[in-house]
């Protein structure tokens, strides 16, 4: 995949001034957005992100200034951008993924940090507790435990004849494990086959696509990680070209062209992270704002993919569908 030439930034881990020191910034505040994702990628969901702090009264370029800072999908960088951010006296960071939130918690202890992730916030140590977080992080999660079980029961809804489904992971997310066991039950009770497939990097999603057409693999769980979301056009690409009905966590992967999709809307996810950096920069700690999961989820589907697939969608899925997408 073709990606930007991308200017390195210098640093490393910088503690922050205490909070009580950053009251004092100008009228302006500043705001960072790190992301180990493209500007490209996550543009609509940017969009929702500045609509929040919009409820919250703060508009870009008239009221507060935010500052963007993009891996390019390179993770090695993200401690060298947060470590910009942090020498920049930002009011706050709102940090995309688990890893850019790690690198923005490496980098400072005092700077309010909320972050949006796929994962499960305990699980892969951002914050001690979902209710009352400590020290200088807080945010939002669009995981729920039973997400991968019911990806794969709305993949045989549709695929019923299938005997085998491949499962995409990255071995990498502290949640794959957990994950790929509730879909291995499932696909026990529901007599099928579950073929796990894992892609740590980009180089690493042709391959895995080309071995689950080999083994013969009737459809394909992409499970919710954060580096998928970022390469979705690719990985949609990937499911086309082999021809293999897929089933993604987000509408984003659909909207691009992917089958179908189930799991928690991003867009409201990056709103609601919105209105908590403005909650923050009104005054709120961290510690006193817990973590939201969850409470909505949608079922998007694509007929054009279905009928360039061959596929017949059920009446009972297109009418539990929260949006067809024609």
């Amino acid at each position: 995949m073709q990606r930007r030439n991308f200017l390195a930034l210098l640093g490393g881990a910088v503690v922050g001034r205490p909070l009580a020191a950053r009251a004092r910034h100008s009228a302006v505040p500043l705001v960072g957005l790190l992301s180990s994702a493209s500007a490209e990628s996550y543009a609509g969901v940017v969009k929702a992100f500045q609509r929040g702090l919009q409820d919250s009264g703060y508009v870009d370029g008239r009221n507060l200034t935010i500052e963007y800072r993009w891996a390019e999908g390179h993770y090695d960088r993200l401690p060298a951008l947060a470590a910009d951010l942090v020498r920049r006296d930002i009011a706050a960071i709102f940090a995309v993924g688990n890893v850019a939130t790690r690198a923005a918690k490496a980098a400072t202890a005092s700077i309010a940090i909320v972050f949006v992730t796929g994962d499960d916030p305990v699980l892969v140590g951002l914050v001690p507790n979902l209710n009352r977080p400590a020290g200088n992080v807080t945010g939002l999660s669009t995981r729920a435990g039973t997400l991968p079980t019911k990806r794969l029961e709305l993949l045989h809804e549709l695929i019923p004849t299938a005997t085998t489904i491949a499962m995409l992971v990255n071995p990498d997310n502290a949640n794959a494990q957990g994950d790929v066991a509730d879909a291995q039950s499932a696909a026990q009770s529901l007599g099928l086959s579950l073929l796990v497939v894992r892609a740590a990097g980009e180089n690493e999603f042709a391959s895995a696509f080309a071995t689950m057409a080999q083994k013969g693999a009737g459809g394909i769980l992409v499970n919710t990680d954060s580096f998928f979301a970022a390469e979705r056009e690719y990985l949609v690409a990937l499911a086309s070209q082999h021809r293999i009905p897929a089933i993604f966590s987000w509408r984003e992967f659909v909207e691009s062209g992917g089958l179908m999709s189930y799991g928690a809307s991003m867009t409201d996810a990056y709103r609601q992270g919105g209105v908590y950096v403005g909650k923050i920069l009104h005054g709120s700690k961290p510690v006193d704002l817990p973590v939201l999961l969850p409470t909505k989820f949608e079922l998007v589907i694509n007929l054009k993919t279905a009928k360039a697939l061959g596929l017949a969608v059920p009446p009972m899925l297109l009418a539990l569908a929260d949006e067809v997408i024609e």
